[in-house]
C-alpha cells in the first residue's frame, strides 16, 4: 500500500533526515514539504536540501499540502504541532507526530483529535529505542527490589526540551512496571546537601552539547553490581525510517491514538 506523505520543517535537521529516507522507501511517495511563512527555503525544491531535486517545491500552505497527501509527518515544535493538527483533524488527514515537549494539556489536544482522526505519536520512533523500551519493562519487574533506577541522557547543543522525550519515556516505562506515578517519584536535578538518596524515586541527569545526535542510558544500582541499558543513535536515519513506517501502518485507519509499540506489535 502506497502512501502519500508531507514532511514538516522540512529545512531542519530532522526534516532533511526524512526527506532523504521518504525518497528512499518504497511504498512511500513524498508529495509535499512545509516550512514556515517567513523561511527563506520557500519556493525551493525539497531534494535540494539532500542533494538531490525531486520536484518538490517547499510551501507554507498548509492546507493546500494537506489536500495532497495521506499523512503529516511532523517533527517541529509543540505551537506548530498543535496548529498543523488542527488542519490535519479538519481534512481527515493521518499524523505522525515526533515533536516533544507537550504540556499535559495539549497532550489531551492530541489525544481528542485521535477520536477523529489517526495518530501515531511518540517521543522516540527508533525501532531500538523501542526495543529498549520493551527491555526496559522486563527488567525493571526483575530488579524491583533493591535496585535505584537512574536516567541518563545527552544530545546536541540544539535541543531546547529537557529531559528528552524519550527519557521521560524510559522513566515512565521503569514506574509504570514498578507500580509508581512518574510525576510523584521523579527527581531532575541534585544540588547542595540533598540527604541520602530515597528508594522510590526515579532520578534524570541531562546533558547538552555538541551534535550529540541522542544518548540514553537507564541503571539499575544494587549493591555491589549495576545493570546498565543503553542506546546510542549515530544519526537521525532510524527516526526517520521509524517515522515512514508509522506512516504506512496509519493508512487505512480512521481514527485512533497509536505509538511505536503499536507499529512493531510489541503491545
Amino acid at each position: 500500500m502506497t502512501v502519500r506523505v508531507a514532511i514538516a520543517g522540512a529545512s531542519g535537521r530532522m526534516g532533511r533526515m526524512l526527506i532523504e529516507a521518504a525518497q528512499q522507501t518504497p511504498g512511500v511517495v513524498f508529495a509535499a514539504a512545509l516550512e514556515r511563512a517567513d523561511s527563506p527555503f520557500l519556493g525551493r525544491d525539497a531534494g535540494e536540501l539532500v542533494g538531490s531535486a525531486c520536484g518538490v517545491t517547499i510551501t507554507s500552505d498548509l492546507e493546500a499540502a494537506l489536500a495532497a497527501v495521506d499523512c503529516l509527518i511532523d517533527f517541529t515544535r509543540p505551537e506548530g504541532t498543535l496548529e498543523h493538527l488542527k488542519v490535519a483533524r479538519r481534512l481527515k488527514r493521518s499524523l505522525v507526530i515526533g515533536t516533544t515537549g507537550f504540556k499535559p494539556e495539549e497532550k489531551a489536544l492530541i489525544g481528542e483529535a485521535a477520536r477523529e482522526i489517526p495518530i501515531m505519536f511518540a517521543p522516540n520512533m527508533s525501532v531500538g529505542v523501542n526495543a529498549v523500551f520493551k527491555l526496559l519493562d522486563v527488567a525493571a519487574k526483575i530488579l524491583a527490589s533493591g535496585y535505584d533506577v537512574e536516567v541518563f541522557e545527552a544530545h546536541h547543543r540544539f535541543k531546547i526540551d529537557a529531559p528528552s522525550g524519550t527519557a521521560l519515556r524510559m522513566g515512565e516505562v521503569v514506574a509504570d512496571a514498578l507500580g509508581r506515578d512518574l510525576k510523584e517519584c521523579a527527581i531532575y536535578g541534585r544540588e547542595g546537601v540533598t540527604g541520602e538518596r530515597k528508594p522510590e524515586t526515579i532520578g534524570f541527569a541531562t546533558v547538552r552539547g555538541g551534535d550529540v545526535v541522542g544518548d540514553h542510558t537507564v541503571m539499575f544500582c544494587g549493591l555491589g553490581e549495576r545493570v546498565e541499558i543503553s542506546h546510542k543513535a549515530s544519526s537521525r536515519m532510524p527516526y526517520a525510517m521509524g517515522a515512514l513506517r508509522a506512516a504506512g501502518f496509519l493508512q487505512g485507519k480512521s481514527n485512533g491514538l497509536y505509538d511505536m509499540q503499536d507499529v512493531l506489535g510489541l503491545k
